[in-house]
């Protein structure tokens, strides 16, 4: 599912937002952010239970593009984030874009019996 799901089309939203290498410490790369975002949202994490669960769960890690010997982002961090696509209103322009390609891809009931 990887492959097809459309992270080139949802980092793009936030591209234009997202934090430059030269501006002070080095940004974890954005897809790497957006995928702990994921990881979240959908476990209804904080932001200090969800660095917690990137030491412990190798899964999450690697599923973050995380190695698993190297730095791991701080909660701070995975706040600014999520406060980004907030102040932006990315996380509606991201739901909906994950809505289209369920839909698209026909894993999305429209209406059930």
């Amino acid at each position: 599912m990887d492959k097809l799901f459309p992270w080139s089309k949802l980092l793009e939203v936030i591209e234009a937002f997202y934090s430059k290498a030269g501006n002070g410490r080095r940004p974890y790369s954005m897809e790497t952010m957006l995928r702990i975002h994921y990881i979240q949202q959908r476990y209804s994490l904080s932001d200090e239970a969800m660095q917690d669960a990137l030491y412990e769960i190798a899964s999450m890690r690697l599923f973050a593009k995380l190695s698993l010997d190297g730095a791991i982002p701080d909660r701070t961090t995975i706040m600014k984030f999520g406060h980004l696509l907030e102040a932006h209103k990315l996380s509606r322009t991201q739901f909906n874009a994950v809505n289209q390609w369920l839909a698209d891809s026909g894993v999305m009931m429209k209406q059930g019996n």
